[in-house]
């Protein structure tokens, strides 16, 4: 069983940053964020395969970077220029192999979540 810890939620304005990280008991997988906002279904937000490969969702291609230690199996989430609809629990996941699933469902393993707050 994969293990998985978030960190790094808060509060910021927007326009601000902030950076998660999730550290997991295991690298050996595709790693990725979803987000959950009020009233709204979770979402995919990033994802990065054990060799490196990373996809985004549209609205935070350009703001948000995903990165990978996979000698400390962390994974991180930098946020950059955000937005008050960023406004959501944060997610971390782990698939079940080194490639990042085709479909959402497959993602095996969840974090407790981090709650991320942005305000005018």
């Amino acid at each position: 069983q994969v293990q998985l810890v978030e960190s790094g939620g808060g509060l910021v304005q927007a326009g601000g940053s902030l950076r998660l990280s999730c550290a997991a008991s295991h690298s050996n997988h595709a790693m990725g964020w979803f987000r959950r906002a009020p009233g709204k279904e979770r979402e995919f937000v990033a994802a990065i395969s054990w060799s490196g490969i990373r996809q985004y969702v549209d609205s935070v291609k350009g703001r948000f970077t995903i990165s990978r230690d996979n000698a400390k199996n962390t994974v991180d989430l930098q946020m950059n220029s955000l937005k008050i609809e960023d406004t959501a629990v944060y997610y971390c996941a782990a698939g079940r192999s080194p490639m990042i699933p085709i479909i959402n469902r497959d993602w095996s393993y969840w974090g407790q979540g981090t709650q991320v707050t942005v305000s005018s």
